[in-house]
């Protein structure tokens, strides 16, 4: 999973990483925030809002950033000023 991602961006503190975001982009057009985390002990400190700033802006500013939310996180997203695109279809991943 780390190999293949075009963006990676940790927080840390003191050299603990406390944060990651990942994702896969094309550097123009879009860019697919796979995965964010931010330690339980460092949340609502605004660090989850600064990897994916950081991750856009690596990505390209003029990308559209594209996530899919896990479900403990729905509410977190339009929180921080992003907008819920309902249209979206997927294949599941086969076991």
């Amino acid at each position: 999973m780390l190999r293949s991602a075009d963006v990676i961006v940790t927080a840390r503190d003191s050299g603990k990483l406390i944060g990651v975001s990942r994702a896969i982009t094309d550097f123009a057009y879009c860019c697919y925030l796979s995965d964010l985390a931010v330690d339980v002990a460092y949340q609502k400190q605004g660090i989850g809002k600064r990897l994916i700033e950081e991750t856009h802006k690596t990505a390209g500013e003029l990308t559209t950033l594209i996530l899919l939310a896990a479900p403990a996180a729905e509410n977190y997203y339009p929180r921080i000023g992003m907008k819920h695109m309902p249209s979206c279809w997927a294949i599941p991943r086969q076991k």
